[in-house]
């Protein structure tokens, strides 16, 4: 297998082939899938390496006397040896890593193989394709919490033990100074727990992602920005609690501490900053200077650590393993946010360059991952994961059922919620040749309201009278997202043409379980409700931007908003996540924009809400990213979309403008609709333009499974952290 090493005496670095670790009794073995690199300790490590033997010898004066007592010991010449011997060999890195259980020690009863698990310990947590991990040194990780966030699980630990030191309090005032990744991470936890916090960091970059992240006020400890916040948050009193999360040989933390800090507060060291205390300064406040030791009770305690003896929760209550569970629980809740802190995910197979680029500056980063391969030891490492995109395969049933000429298109309605009451229906009402037959729901009262409303001749319960009706031409699937795939297969083995609203399918089963019947049947006349490449302006907007000669770029940003409570869409458990249910709009608008479909997905999630982002690849180059956000401003558009090509830029501004610019002159789309058209009623006359005339649906249904299966690979691309390739079925 392979580990990232140092020389700790040439500072070489290297990614070395080493035995796979034996899996000892009270441990588990665990294939690393993230490991994370401590940007502070980690490189403090690095720089030491490369340090003169003095440079060595001043930064490590603890060790210096080590050396000295073994002199005095052992003599100068075996204490030679045995320094020179220690620092010319190999030593590990790195501390905190998410990996899964691949085979389980003897005494191990509370993971099993198979199983996620947050790990840590510079001895065991190491940057490592397999690492032994004693039991109090993992936990498991828990459900929906996706393994790249719980990489983060030992320096969350870190600064989670930090701020029990400092015993905040709901409505106190903290200062965070530096604003690493430890110091990202305590403003955080500080926020959850309902303390002010301002942060200081002469990186203004840090400052800003601090705020973001909940701080009140941030600046440059130099600049008196940070004291007016103090000033003003505290009435001139002084923070409850300062906390050392910086690094370095400047006294100026310590010293700042000590001035922003109120009569009796607390100092809380972190990092491993220099601590020459003022001492008439800390002496007038009598300020409590507490040390915050790594992960939690239990660290280098070896009975704890390597021979699993927990510390009885009534005398102990947040040990280090505990410490970590706590972590994990707080970032799969939503209250901590580690998205925003991650600067790169490099590949393992990059570890030493990209160690090389933080050494020297040129990759400036608050958290960097190693993503690792999943494959077994020996074997040519694993492509991307793929998901399998369904061939449709019809069979020799008619395609299309012959319809008496001159005859109205009989249409019957399985639901009639709000979407379909008010966005299907008064469509379909008006319109010429079409014949509403009749409407099916679960509940007598619905139905007759829709029949009385809308003029539907029949209204019923009974969806197999339905079905069996040979008048009827075209059945529209207007229910609850699980019950699509099951109706539509059912219609369609009735003969039947269907119009299923989105989704066709929530799950790859209920998709293949949809072409399945397709092949059964032979009938292939499906349309899925993706109209927005129906929609007006969009159609205009890709008539003037005309056809492309090289890769595009999609940039659509879809601001969904929160939904109600006791909405059915919350109902996940069910009816599937906002996306799966509705992602396929814009798939599907993005595909038919740059005609083709996806080849490949790439996702990510903030924890704790539903905010999406997607990355499309497509054959040619071109990509598109959807932004699908639940938190955004309700004021803002919801759907805004960019396209970028060849020199040009065609622009949706939410159905109320669409606007093309090609470097000479500019369209913008000549007048603004009453209201947003976004391609319902083109869509419904196509449909029953291609039921009337037995001709084409109007969108083949290879691209609709495309589009369905690339928005069910999101789910897949999530769980794996990775690009999920969409291979096609032969």
């Amino acid at each position: 297998m392979k580990q990232v090493v140092q020389n700790y005496k040439s500072g070489e670095l290297a990614l070395l082939d080493v035995p796979v670790p034996g899996c000892k009794p009270g441990g588990v073995l665990v294939r690393t899938a993230y490991s994370l690199i401590s940007t502070g300790t980690e490189l403090m490590k690095v720089s030491e390496a490369g340090m003169s033997m003095l440079g060595k010898a001043r930064s490590r004066p603890d060790q210096v006397a080590k050396v000295v007592q073994s002199v005095a010991t052992n003599g100068v010449p075996a204490t030679y040896r045995k320094v020179m011997g220690k620092l010319d060999s190999y030593t590990p890195l790195g501390y905190s890593l998410c990996g899964v259980v691949e085979q389980v020690g003897e005494g191990i009863d509370d993971v099993k193989a198979g199983d996620l698990v947050a790990c840590a310990g510079n001895e065991h947590a190491l940057h490592a394709e397999l690492n032994w991990v004693p039991r109090n040194l993992y936990a498991p990780v828990p459900d929906g919490l996706a393994p790249r966030d719980a990489a983060f699980g030992t320096v969350g630990s870190i600064a989670l033990q930090g701020v029990r030191q400092g015993e905040s309090r709901l409505g106190e005032t903290a200062l965070v100074i530096g604003l690493g990744l430890i110091g990202q991470l305590v403003v955080q936890l500080l926020v959850a727990s309902g303390v002010r916090v301002v942060g200081a960091d002469p990186d203004a970059e840090r400052c800003e992602l601090a705020e973001r992240l909940g701080a009140a006020a941030c600046g440059d400890p130099a600049s008196p920005a940070v004291e007016s916040a103090v000033a003003e948050l505290t009435d001139g009193h002084g923070v409850d609690q300062v906390y050392l999360a910086a690094g370095g040989g400047s006294n100026q933390p310590v010293e700042l501490a000590a001035r922003l800090c109120r009569d009796r507060g607390r100092v809380v060291d972190i990092g491993k900053c220099r601590l020459d205390l003022p001492w008439n300064a800390y002496y007038e406040k009598e300020l409590d200077v507490r040390f915050s030791r790594s992960y939690g009770p239990g660290r280098y305690d070896p009975e704890y650590e390597l021979e699993g003896r927990d510390y009885p929760i009534g005398y102990v209550r947040w040990t280090e393993r505990r410490n970590l569970a706590c972590f994990l629980d707080l970032v799969a809740r939503g209250r901590v946010d580690v998205a925003p802190l991650i600067t790169r995910t490099a590949d393992f197979a990059d570890a030493v360059e990209t160690y090389r680029s933080l050494h020297d500056g040129t990759l400036k980063a608050v958290a960097v991952l190693f993503r690792y391969p999943g494959r077994p030891d020996g074997e040519a490492p694993a492509e991307a994961p793929a998901v399998t995109v369904p061939a449709v395969r019809r069979g020799a049933g008619a395609s299309a059922p012959a319809r008496a000429p001159r005859t109205p298109v009989r249409l019957a309605f399985v639901g009639a919620g709000n979407y379909a009451t008010s966005m299907l229906l008064p469509h379909l009402a008006r319109r010429e040749g079409v014949e509403l037959s009749t409407v099916v729901t679960t509940t007598a009262l619905s139905a007759a309201n829709a029949q009385r409303k809308f003029g539907f001749s029949g209204a019923t319960t009974d969806l197999d009278a339905v079905l069996g009706d040979a008048s009827v031409d075209a059945v529209f699937v207007v229910t609850r997202h699980s019950s699509h795939a099951e109706l539509t297969r059912k219609a369609l083995l009735a003969g039947k043409a269907v119009f299923v609203e989105k989704p066709l399918a929530l799950t790859e089963d209920e998709l293949a379980g949809v072409l399945a019947a397709v092949e059964e049947s032979g009938n292939d006349r499906v349309q899925v409700g993706f109209n927005r490449r129906f929609a007006p302006l969009l159609q205009e907007a890709r008539k003037r931007f005309g056809a492309r000669t090289g890769p595009a770029s999609l940039r659509y940003l879809v601001n969904a908003g929160r939904l109600d409570h006791g909405s059915w869409y919350l109902q996940q458990g069910t009816e599937g996540s906002r996306f799966a249910g509705e992602g396929g709009h814009f798939v599907d608008t993005a595909s038919w924009l740059l005609g083709a479909d996806p080849v490949s997905v790439y996702a990510l999630a903030p924890s704790g809400n539903d905010d999406l982002q997607v990355v499309l690849g497509y054959p040619d180059g071109s990509t598109a990213t959807l932004s699908y956000v639940t938190t955004g401003a309700a004021g803002f558009p919801k759907e805004t979309l960019d396209l970028v090509a060849d020199g040009k830029v065609l622009q949706l501004d939410d159905f109320v403008r669409s606007s093309v610019y090609d470097g000479r002159k500019r369209w913008v789309s000549s007048r603004l609709p009453k209201a947003r058209d976004k391609g319902q009623s083109a869509e419904l006359a196509a449909f029953v333009r291609a039921v009337r005339t037995g001709g084409p649906m109007p969108v083949p249904l290879e691209s609709l499974v495309a589009t369905t299966a690339a928005t069910l690979a999101v789910r897949t691309a999530l769980a794996a952290g990775a690009p999920v390739s969409l291979a096609e079925a032969r």
